[in-house]
């Protein structure tokens, strides 16, 4: 057995029950958690790379947590005492994301506001019985009631039921279990890119998963805004039908991500999976060109499938793709060809990505002995033939490209 790790799975459950004034009291005391907490945020000035910034120190103290702040959120509450406790949690979770983000670059100094009405229902607050889902809203007095006796989850989940999230439309019923992972079959790291995933691992060599049709879902869709984004402002039926298209298109780039996900899982079973941690936003420049093609990638959303139907680790995407697999070298790649001007390597950019990211995985650093017996374990390179000698180059002797039947396609074919 490798490890054992908790799973979540979550699934949504439409509902007409009227909660809006529910909802509403708990975003304006989830506001007023946030409040509070931000009047004692203490700053602190710090450098980092030679320059002074202000840090903020988010208060943990048990007294203010756990008495001032929950005597001071009781006040006038009409509901039951236990969504004081998930609003102040939900309030830490809340600036805890934006510390990490601020502390990142990516947010500046102002106050969160909640604009999403939901309130998160912990397990103290309802019963499940006879396929119903009974929930406390006040003590006593009122009660919501949900039947999921027919829901299609309930069969296939395992493990046990978890937190309840509700909002005006949905519930969502939250399952956790204890996910045992038995020993891999083998590693595979992936170098996200534009229109493919391309994979590497010792055993199989190079595989590529053909994204081309999820970007060919975004340019039509793309296409059809445009036409109609220009009347939108004089026409308010043009809006429904932009909206239509926003939610088809998500639609079906979803549906695609499912299934090659899906087929990835189980065409590569018991696999752990390397995923890059890609940020759009600091990938985009002054280029519209270039940031409309990072927008329409679906990353983010392809590891947050794969994460829950294999083993997913994160990997760090720097220098990737400009260092050299073969010596670590860092180099300005041009083109698919990648060539490393140090030890004379030429190899495809995205496979030479690829190889370094599952060094990354096995914890390795590129050298040379160890690249040729990465290359020795499958038939996607050859070798110049030039016997080694006194005379001889060992870069031009060094692999070449890689042979294009080499390639192993994962895309699912309709």
């Amino acid at each position: 057995m490798l490890n054992s790790s908790y799973q979540v799975r979550a699934y949504n459950i439409k509902h007409n029950c009227d909660v809006k004034g529910f909802l509403e009291a708990y975003k304006l005391i989830l506001q007023r958690a946030i409040d509070e907490i931000w009047g004692r945020i203490r700053w602190v000035e710090k450098y980092e790379k030679g320059r002074k910034r202000l840090i903020p120190i988010i208060p943990k103290e048990n007294r203010f947590k756990h008495h001032y702040l929950r005597n001071l959120l009781m006040e006038d509450w009409g509901y039951s005492r236990h969504y004081i406790d998930s609003a102040i949690k939900q309030a830490y979770s809340i600036l805890h994301s934006w510390r990490r983000n601020y502390i990142r670059g990516e947010r500046t100094r102002e106050k969160p506001i909640v604009k999403r009405k939901f309130v998160r229902i912990k397990e103290t607050l309802y019963s499940f019985r006879d396929g119903k889902i009974r929930v406390s809203v006040k003590p006593y007095e009122e009660y919501l009631t949900f039947d999921i006796s027919i829901a299609w989850f309930l069969n296939r989940t395992r493990g046990k039921m978890g937190e309840l999230i509700l909002n005006e439309k949905y519930l969502t019923v939250t399952f956790r279990f204890r996910e045992k992972w038995m020993k891999p079959n083998g590693k595979i790291a992936w170098d996200s890119n534009e229109k493919s995933l391309d994979g590497f691992s010792p055993k199989i060599g190079w595989v590529r998963a053909d994204l081309r049709e999820l970007f060919h879902i975004h340019r039509v869709y793309e296409l059809k805004r445009r036409r109609l984004q220009t009347l939108a402002s004089k026409k308010h039926k043009i809006r429904e039908i932009l909206r239509k298209y926003s939610r088809r298109e998500g639609n079906r780039a979803k549906d695609f991500c499912h299934k090659l996900t899906s087929h990835l899982a189980k065409t590569l079973h018991m696999y752990i999976h390397g995923f890059e941690l890609l940020e759009k936003r600091r990938m985009m420049n002054n280029s519209k060109k270039h940031n409309r093609s990072i927008a329409k990638s679906d990353w983010r959303t392809i590891y947050t499938y794969m994460s829950y139907k294999a083993k997913v680790i994160i990997l760090n995407p720097r220098n990737s793709t400009k260092g050299c697999s073969r010596c670590g070298m860092i180099n300005a790649p041009k083109g698919a060809l990648y060539e490393c001007s140090g030890c004379g390597l030429r190899i495809d950019r995205q496979l030479n990505a690829a190889i370094n990211l599952y060094l990354q995985m096995e914890g390795l650093t590129p050298s040379p002995k160890l690249f040729e017996g990465l290359m020795r374990a499958w038939g996607g390179f050859t070798l110049t033939g030039e016997e080694a000698g006194e005379g001889s180059d060992e870069p031009v002797r060094s692999p070449r490209l890689m042979n294009p039947q080499s390639y192993v396609c994962l895309s699912k074919t309709t």
